[in-house]
């Protein structure tokens, strides 16, 4: 009881931090800064830094002050490795996805359009990923992973992941459900690396081309598109308003890439005795 009691108020302390961090960034001058918010491109990238810094700022006091170091938060360990696996599962993942959402029916592309500044818009989307990552299963996954257990942590912070994305409520059950299991099957890369490069990089791949590129996967209103795919038929295949991501068939393909990462992570522990050390 002790114990879930500091976890939260630990819990309670970093989100506080978070809000503060986002209050700074908030006052008027720092919000829109002039130049910056001359292109839509570059007043994006800043919206996107400003909430990365609240969770920077926010997880380093925790990290350095509260827990004395004792937590820590790896970006890599072999970089290599984790790109080429986070490169290899975001092109499979949006890959697979994109050629069974145009399965039985007329899967359509419209024009290409052309961005001004793509390149900005690029780091905006990786800014935005780097973001998510490091808030939902950076000091808060390790936070509750010590002091409660695995799956505990990967529970609640799929809770969080998906309160974030709080528009897929609005979309239909299977949205909902699809960012579950995204969660889970990025928590589960996390496990399995012991760090944080592989799932940004999956993460980024799968917003990356099916935001920028096809406009299957919804992103906020002001991001632009290259193409805007579209797929008639059953609304349940289709996704409807979600597109891509309100799709039974990417759900099921989050189910598969689920079930072979729990495999890896099984066999990992048979063969070393452990997910991953104490801190990732």
């Amino acid at each position: 009881m002790r114990r879930f009691f500091f976890t939260f108020l630990k819990t309670l302390l970093f989100f506080s931090l978070w809000v503060v961090g986002i209050l700074i960034c908030s006052i008027p001058g720092v919000e829109e800064p002039p130049y910056i918010r001359e292109y839509a491109a570059t007043l994006r990238l800043w919206w996107e830094l400003t909430p990365l810094f609240a969770t920077l700022l926010a997880s380093m006091v925790m990290l350095v002050w509260v827990e004395k170091k004792k937590l820590r938060i790896n970006l890599f360990r072999s970089p290599a490795r984790d790109v080429g696996l986070g490169l290899s599962l975001g092109i499979i993942w949006i890959g697979v996805a994109l050629l069974a959402w145009g399965i039985g029916d007329n899967l359509r592309s419209g024009s290409m359009e052309s961005i001004p500044l793509f390149s900005v818009w690029l780091l905006a989307v990786l800014v935005n990923v780097i973001m998510q990552e490091w808030f939902v299963r950076g000091y808060l996954f390790q936070l509750i992973r010590k002091n409660g257990n695995t799956p505990v942590a990967i529970a609640i912070t799929t809770l969080l992941f998906t309160g974030m994305h709080g528009g897929a409520f609005e979309a239909g059950i299977i949205p909902v459900i699809n960012i579950v299991t995204m969660s889970i099957f990025v928590s589960l890369l996390l496990l399995y690396t012991g760090n944080l490069l592989a799932p940004i990089i999956a993460h980024f791949i799968w917003n990356a081309v099916g935001g920028l590129v096809t406009g299957t996967v919804s992103l906020a209103e002001d991001y632009p598109s290259l193409w805007n795919w579209t797929v008639s038929g059953s609304p349940l295949q289709s996704g409807g308003i979600a597109k891509l991501e309100g799709s039974i068939m990417v759900l099921v393909l989050n189910l598969l890439l689920i079930t072979w990462m729990s495999w890896l992570l099984t066999s990992k522990i048979r063969r070393t005795g452990t997910i991953t050390p104490s801190t990732i």
